[in-house]
């Protein structure tokens, strides 16, 4: 049996110029001393953040402050501060979220608690929105996303007509994400629509891999090959009467098999269109997660 090779050059190298794309700081001074919005501003697009406050990793964690404000505030700003979003929503079945959000002088609604996933908690919302023709699903535990990466979103949905939904993508820093199942990948056609999403390394270099014998070897020895791989992140914006027959949907066999709604999408025929963000972001789903976003923000 041949030996697996492992090679000198390094994807450290790689890594590093990955991570010189700078988390978007440098509104925060701005947006915290001088909260944004669009009163006057034709409706382009309604962002909606879900909300909740049990978590089963992270619990309560729209509330934890950074930098003296609770972590859903930081996210309804940088919604609002997207020149292509009129309004922020905050959808939550939380009491203690909404008074939040309300008392900050930003817009909320109580939903009904029990709704299976986030994109169910959207459309509730968005069946209110009746003169809304593009919804923005900006995860409420984000507080780092871009402003410009929801314009590109919005923007791409505006330009694709055909197009069902507008979703993100950022490159792979590291061989540890091609690898983890917990770091969603999406593949595209040349005009940038989804073919597929999985937990597993897509696309497969096979012949990489037949070369040095696994994909751990292969990645190691062939830097490169990172460049292959994006991967999917949180960011979804929908056509509101896409949204409102999607979330009738019962899940799907892929669906199922690889825990990913955005494949029930994909079977189902929808038109799925992937941009790249502008700036990296992080979810904040544990407490180092949490630490970590609060680090990068108070220092900004």
């Amino acid at each position: 049996m041949s030996a697996v090779k492992f090679c000198n050059t390094s994807v450290a190298a790689h890594a590093v110029a990955s991570e010189m794309r700078m988390f978007d700081t440098a509104q925060y001074t701005a947006l915290s001393s001088n909260p944004v919005n669009h009163p006057g501003t034709p409706t382009l697009a309604v962002a909606i953040i879900p909300a909740r406050y049990n978590s089963t990793r992270l619990n309560g964690k729209p509330l934890l402050e950074i930098s003296g404000r609770p972590m859903i505030l930081h996210v309804v700003e940088r919604a609002l501060a997207a020149e292509t979003v009129s309004r922020a929503i905050v959808a939550t079945d939380d009491e203690r979220i909404y008074a939040v959000v309300r008392d900050a002088g930003y817009e909320a609604l109580m939903t009904r608690p029990d709704h299976p996933t986030g994109s169910d908690r959207l459309a509730e919302v968005a069946a209110r929105l009746r003169d809304t023709e593009i919804i923005v699903n900006v995860q409420g535990d984000e507080p780092l996303i871009s402003p410009q990466t929801i314009e590109r979103a919005v923007n791409e949905m505006i330009k694709r007509k055909e197009a069902d939904v507008v979703t993100t993508c950022e490159p792979m820093t590291s061989a540890s994400e091609v690898l983890s199942p917990d770091v969603v990948k999406v593949v595209t056609n040349g005009a940038g629509r989804a073919i597929y999403f999985s937990r597993a390394p897509v696309p497969f270099p096979r012949d990489a891999v037949r070369q040095h014998k696994t994909l751990e070897a292969a990645l190691e020895c062939e830097p490169a090959l990172l460049n292959n791989f994006r991967k999917h992140t949180g960011l979804y914006v929908y056509r509101r009467r896409f949204l409102l027959e999607y979330a009738s949907w019962t899940a799907t066999a892929l669906e199922n098999t690889e825990a990913l709604e955005q494949l029930r999408m994909l079977e189902r025929g929808a038109t799925i269109h992937v941009v790249e963000s502008a700036a990296p972001s992080i979810g904040v789903d544990t407490r180092e997660d949490y630490e970590r976003v609060r680090k990068i923000i108070e220092e900004a």
